[in-house]
């Protein structure tokens, strides 16, 4: 895909968005089920008001379904989901989607082929005048720098392009909470960054809450004030990406935010021994069976500087850092690291080990 020539100028071209009022949207013990497949197990979140929240977690997790649930495309099978303390669908109350102050912003735009850009754009302004609406939906293209485009077509634009345009239309009814499936899966890599950027600054200038579904924790990490991670349909943490990357709940959340060598231990006298020395054990009950987790960013590698020794099995270069599997007593299973790039000198086998203490997870067995 071309690199997207208005995404540059945007930033300094674009109108201000309009500010919106924000909303506190809640999922109250929500269930679902699909087929007879219980899908949602259970779960209770709320998005404060002017925040974004990720919803983060594997494909099946439960992350889109829970977004349809709010936008009134799927019902739940018990719960409550409220706005601002208002039941918008719970025993006996299910609004539709045109009544709930919500917006959707699906994965892939979405956009009618055969609509112009602004067409696009006002198409959810149906109960305004048609001068009002067209006003608000070029006021909203301006915002995302994309004015220029308001007669063409959807086909005429990049990808990044017609992002923004599904943005602009999902943002035109200027709704209390915006929900967004994977708006950035189908970007090109090297918009990503860029696009995520504008669309953040915008959501931040409109204040509207914001749910954000994705797969990516580091993209999560980037944008969300809170993330709460998913599995199998249940809630499984709930916090700040400090909270969930420094605090993981679970071996699960652990190996969410970053790769992990795992390594299976029972407690003893407080300590638990690893074929990568003894880790911290503390509030664990004696006897415990473990897992211990450590970070492939905190096993040092170095010639003769480390404790452990260690064969390097395969080394491959990643460009800014080099990923390699080493051999170390007691164990058969590889670890695995991260190091800088040409950190180690060429045709090297033999190094040492050194763990950072901070990178070592220590969770009981489930």
């Amino acid at each position: 895909m071309d690199p997207d020539p208005g995404t540059q100028a945007a930033e300094h071209t674009r109108r201000t968005a309009g500010v919106t009022f924000a909303a506190r949207l809640t999922f109250d013990g929500i269930h679902h089920s699909y087929h007879g497949k219980e899908t949602i197990k259970g779960v209770s979140l709320t998005a404060e008001p002017g925040e974004v929240l990720c919803l983060l977690g594997p494909s099946g997790s439960g992350k889109t379904t829970l977004l349809r649930i709010a936008a009134g495309i799927e019902a739940q099978s018990h719960g409550r989901v409220m706005l601002n303390g208002r039941e918008l669908a719970g025993p006996g109350v299910f609004l539709p989607p045109e009544r709930r102050g919500i917006g959707l912003m699906f994965q892939d735009f979405a956009l009618f082929p055969h609509m112009t850009i602004i067409d696009n754009v006002r198409f959810g302004l149906t109960a305004m005048p048609q001068k009002d609406a067209i006003a608000e939906a070029m006021g909203a293209l301006e915002r995302v720098g994309l004015a220029h485009y308001a007669q063409k077509f959807p086909h005429v634009l990049s990808g990044g392009e017609q992002q923004r345009v599904a943005l602009a239309r999902a943002l035109a009814p200027r709704p209390e909470v915006l929900l967004m499936d994977e708006p950035f899966s189908g970007l090109d890599s090297r918009l990503k960054d860029t696009i995520r950027a504008d669309t953040l600054a915008i959501l931040r200038e409109t204040r509207a809450t914001a749910i954000v579904v994705t797969h990516d924790a580091e993209e999560a990490m980037r944008m969300a004030d809170r993330i709460a991670l998913l599995r199998d349909g249940t809630l499984v943490q709930a916090g700040t990406s400090d909270d969930l990357y420094r605090r993981p709940c679970n071996l699960f959340a652990a190996a969410f935010f970053s790769e992990i060598n795992e390594f299976d231990g029972v407690v003893r006298n407080g300590l638990v021994e690893t074929p990568v020395g003894e880790a911290s054990a503390q509030g664990i009950g004696e006897g415990t069976p473990v897992s211990v987790a450590v970070r492939l960013s905190g096993v040092g590698v170095a010639e003769k500087s480390g404790s452990i020794p260690a064969r390097i099995i395969s080394r491959r270069f990643l460009g800014v850092v080099e990923l390699l599997s080493l051999a170390v007593p007691g164990t058969e299973k590889l670890v695995r690291a991260r190091v800088r790039a040409d950190h180690l000198r060429p045709g090297i086998r033999d190094v040492t080990l050194k763990i950072n203490r901070q990178d070592i997870l220590v969770f009981e067995k489930t």
